[in-house]
Formats: C-alpha cells, structure tokens, sequence
C-alpha cells in the first residue's frame, strides 16, 4: 500500500471530522442546513476555481461536461438532499449509519465498474466499519433503553445518500486520470450548488456566520477533497473508503474535547472496530494501485 495514499485519505478523514463542529457553530446563528449545503459548496466551488485558474487547469473535453455535471447533480445535490432527508426521517445517528454503508456500495462498485478484486479481507473491513460506526451512532441511545425511528422515506433517503457518498469513489477513479482535482470539482460543484438554490430558504447572517460557512467550506470541502483525491490516485477505491470511516472517530474525540460529550461502552467497542478496520486494510495491502504523478 503506497504510505502516502493512507496519509492524505487520513487526512481528508480528519478535516471531514470536523464538519460536525462547523454546522454546530453556524446552526446556532440560524442558518439551516440546507443553506449551509448551499455555501459549503459555492464557498467550495470558489476555492478550486482560483485553485484552477493559477494552475491552468480549467480545460475539459466537451464530451466529458455531462459526466462532470452529472457528478455535481449526484455527490452534491442528491447526496446532500437525501442526507438531510434521513437526519430529518430518522434521526442523526440512524442517518450516520445509513450514510456509512458507503464502504460497502464502494466494495461491490469497484467490482462491477472498476474490476478491483472482490477478496475476504476487504469484505471483513467493511463489515468491521459499518458495525463500528452503528455502535458509535447508536450504541449510546440503546443503552439508554431508547428506540430507533424509522420510517421507509428516511430509510430509503439513508441509503440513498450512502449510495451516492460511495460514488465520489467511483467517479474519482474513473476520471482522475484524465483530470486534475481542481478540474473536476470547478464544474461539478457550481451545477449541484445551483439545483440546491431553489430549496434553500436563505436567512440574514451575522458576521460570524459568514466566516464560519467560509472556513468550513476552505477546510472540509475544498482541502478535504484535494487531500481525499490525492490519495485516491494511490489506492483502491475500496481500501480508501474504509480508510476514510475514521471520520466519525475523529468527530467523536473533537466532541469529547470540545463539547464535553463522551463515549459509552458500545462507543468504544465501536472506534476499535474502525481502527482495527483501517490497520487491517494498510497491512492486507500488499500490492499498490496504480498511480499517478499529480497529487492535486
């Protein structure tokens, strides 16, 4: 496994860790969650653009724009729709769970689009991720004695949005070889940003909350991405999608230093499962993706 494809996925893990303390921060000051979608990727789509513009890396084949577009419609206005639907219908942790089926999709994917090798490691690891993220998500509502909502619209918004999460992988491995990073999201991000519009119901902010949309767009959508594709070019599709579900755990230490929130047993058992996840898919990797030179 190329150690720098680990790195820059772990990386990506961490900034993605810290969406949950933006959307606190920037929700208390009013501001829906739609609308932070809105900004999350205009505020994006901004960043890639100078980032493209600099570099020069603004051209695509004409024939490729409705990939891109599609892209854009799919990982960012269906994927985010889908996902607010579910924390709506469901709850926020039942929604995590959902969202977190993604390694999976991205297993059986890889296999049917990209041909990667179907092995037991890799279907142990997903197993391992999407029974660690459920115990951190739901482990503590069900030691409490509490009971799941659940409704078929927020189920099938769930994994819809989990489906559509595990598509990044795909499309990243289809088209990074022909573009850089920057190049696809300066037309993806703009296209999704724009169907959003017409359901986000804006509303007067302070200062504050514009400089918050900004930051959490500059460091979870924008340097997220560069880093998560970075190491995309060097792993398989499936590998990095595990990898990558060592976001929750990073959102779960940021909550316990920053907000005071801790951990049940079931929490726990939980992050070693993903832990145990990753480090089985850095030491099951024996033989390298292809690459390629470009990191960003």
């Amino acid at each position: 496994m190329d150690i720098r494809g680990l790195f820059y996925v772990l990386a990506a893990a961490l900034m993605w860790g810290v969406i949950g303390i933006f959307a606190k921060e920037i929700l208390a000051e009013g501001v829906s969650a739609l609308e932070i979608a809105f900004w999350r990727a205009t505020f994006g789509w901004l960043l890639f653009l100078v980032h493209a513009l600099i570099m020069r890396q603004t051209r695509v084949t004409r024939s490729d724009l409705p990939a891109l577009f599609g892209f854009g419609f799919i990982c960012v206005t269906l994927f985010y729709g889908a996902y607010q639907i579910a924390i709506r219908d469901v709850g926020m942790a039942l929604a995590a769970v959902l969202l977190y089926t993604a390694p999976a999709w991205v297993a059986f994917l890889s296999w049917l689009v990209l041909k990667e090798g179907m092995t037991p490691v890799k279907m142990v690891c997903v197993l391992m991720t999407i029974v660690g993220v459920a115990s951190i998500s739901l482990g503590p509502k069900l030691m409490s004695g509490g009971t799941l909502d659940i409704n078929l619209v927020g189920l099938g918004a769930g994994l819809l949005s989990g489906f559509t999460y595990a598509l990044y992988y795909i499309f990243g491995k289809k088209y990074l070889y022909r573009y850089h990073t920057p190049t696809i999201f300066v037309y993806a991000l703009p296209f999704g940003a724009a169907l959003l519009f017409p359901f986000v119901d804006f509303q007067p902010k302070s200062g504050y909350a514009w400089i918050m949309l900004f930051l959490m767009a500059a460091v979870t959508a924008y340097g997220a991405f560069l880093a998560y594709y970075a190491g995309l070019r060097r792993l398989e599709a499936t590998r990095a999608s595990v990898i990558a579900t060592f976001e929750p755990v990073v959102a779960a230490v940021f909550a316990y230093f920053l907000f005071g929130e801790t951990f049940s047993l079931p929490g726990y058992l939980g992050s070693c499962l993903i832990i145990g996840a990753v480090i089985l898919v850095v030491v099951s990797g024996s033989r390298p993706s292809r690459t390629v030179s470009e990191d960003s």
